[in-house]
């Protein structure tokens, strides 16, 4: 079962996206995959392709533009 991950705009790198595995999510290295960065800023949420974890925009976060 996938798990959801509320995150703000300032969570984000320059390019609008979080890395995963991720401290925001509760991972620790042991059982962690390898690191991938997931687009947020796009549409408002993004899926980690090894463990299905959603990073999802808290309502009414806003990315700035060029963020």
């Amino acid at each position: 079962m996938s798990k959801a991950v509320e995150i703000k705009a300032s969570d984000l790198n320059q390019a609008g996206e979080v890395f995963c595995p991720s401290p925001l999510a509760g991972m620790e290295l042991w059982n962690s995959h390898p690191r991938v960065y997931i687009n947020v800023s796009k549409h408002g949420e993004g899926k980690c392709p090894y463990c299905g974890t959603v990073y999802k925009l808290k309502e009414g976060e806003v990315v700035a533009h060029g963020h």
